[in-house]
């Protein structure tokens, strides 16, 4: 097999500071928009980041209008009601106002109406779904986040809970990143602790797998440059993007859950969250994220506290978080300095460390931050147990495009392991 040579790095624009939001409507204007289809959910529909947007849009005499459906953790259905009312008139703008759910909703939006497909799987990832590259350009794409986690806003992935498997899966592809990211410290205001707690433990996460990701150099040649996938490996530059977000969540993550009035964590966690983006958008994710597919998709009544939601819900972050000091203990091996180097960027002493050590040391290091966030003592607080394991393992086995990129092979019988290593977490 040949091994590629060479990664790209692909990259939103984004825009910081205070109020920035204010600035979206001038923005479209500029780009001469007729009609601009803003995002959101329904809890969100009623708060001030999206009347922001709203008024910004009347200020500059734009017309829109209001698609507040979003599913938190959003759903094929969910993405397919988003697409019929994306198609229903001619927009030529998208704005997103929102977590993740929200964004990855306005990308696929966006994608389905530029370029319609055969079937709705023809742009999901393999193997469920073909992988289909995307066309061409797709319609401007304004992301404004609210919570500081995911760094949609950053990347060009798509997520979604697959209701047929109970697994999720996604889409990915360089165009769907958005055209711009707004990262306005006041739209996160509205966050209650629970979420700062979980998205701030997804870019925790985001950090450390794409920082410990097969290298890029020990990925299969792609036959043709366009099919070089988003999720590369770990490599030079994200390496720097990833760092550095570790060590903003060290420094930001328990202020900005202690005081959600804390202007300065809340401001850095944001960063932190576009910096991790930058990163894993490009390196890519592994274990962690792939084992947190079938969690969330499989859940039974468990309803994560601070998210208003009309169904059992654990949020991507937790899901994420669960199942991660069990999968660095196991991937350290592979490359021990780099897994210290992450436990050290968090703030563990790693000083006359041994390599042996690398994983608990990570593992632990993780784990203080999931208790002092008062996070679920792993998976089986959420519900589940070693009966559930065949299920979880088969949910997770499809999801090639990340758990491929994990530096140490895992398949049914390690992931088993994974999986009951993570039913209790401490």
């Amino acid at each position: 097999m040949t091994k590629d040579i060479a990664f790209e790095m692909a990259v939103s624009s984004v825009r910081f500071g205070v109020g920035v939001t204010r600035e979206i409507g001038m923005d479209l204007a500029e780009i001469a928009a007729t009609l601009v289809l803003v995002v959101t959910d329904p809890v969100l529909a009623k708060l001030p980041p999206v009347q922001t947007v709203l008024e910004s849009l009347e200020r500059s005499g734009i017309p829109y209008a209001l698609y507040d459906r979003v599913r938190v953790e959003p759903s094929d259905e969910s993405f397919l009601d988003a697409i019929a009312f994306a198609n229903a008139r001619p927009f030529d703008a998208i704005v997103a106002v929102g977590g993740g759910s929200v964004i990855d909703t306005a990308k696929v939006a966006n994608l389905y109406t530029t370029y319609p497909p055969a079937d709705f799987l023809d742009y999901v990832n393999p193997p469920i779904g073909k992988g289909v590259p995307v066309p061409g350009p797709l319609k401007p794409l304004l992301a404004v986040p609210t919570t500081a986690g995911t760094g949609s806003e950053t990347t060009g992935v798509s997520i979604f809970d697959y209701k047929k498997l109970h697994a999720k899966t996604g889409i990915a592809n360089r165009r769907l990143k958005p055209t711009l990211g707004y990262l306005d410290p006041e739209n996160t205001r509205t966050m209650p602790p629970q979420v700062a707690a979980s998205t701030g433990l997804d870019i925790l996460s985001h950090a450390i797998e794409s920082f410990t990701a097969m290298p890029y150099t020990d990925r299969p040649m792609p036959d043709r440059p366009a099919m070089r996938p988003a999720y590369q490996g770990s490599n030079p530059i994200s390496d720097i993007w990833s760092m550095q977000a570790l060590g903003m969540v060290n420094r930001f993550l328990v202020r900005a859950f202690d005081d959600t009035s804390d202007d300065e964590a809340r401001a850095n966690m944001l960063l932190a969250a576009s910096y991790a983006g930058v990163g894993f958008g490009n390196a890519g994710v592994h274990l962690p994220h792939g084992m947190s597919y079938p969690v969330s998709g499989n859940v039974k009544s468990y309803t994560a506290p601070g998210y208003a939601a009309d169904h059992p819900i654990v949020p991507h972050g937790m899901t994420v978080i669960l199942n991660a000091p069990a999968v660095f203990r196991f991937t350290a091996s592979a490359n021990p300095a780099r897994h210290l180097e992450a436990a050290e960027a968090l703030g563990a002493n790693v000083a006359g460390a041994r390599a042996e050590d690398a994983g608990k040391i990570l593992a632990d290091r993780i784990t203080w931050f999931m208790q002092r966030l008062q996070m679920p003592n792993g998976l089986e607080a959420i519900g589940y147990s070693s009966s559930d394991i065949p299920a979880l393992v088969e949910g997770t086995l499809p999801q090639h495009r990340v758990t491929k990129l994990s530096p140490r092979p895992a398949g049914p019988e390690e992931l088993a392991r994974l999986f009951e290593d993570s039913m209790v977490a401490w």
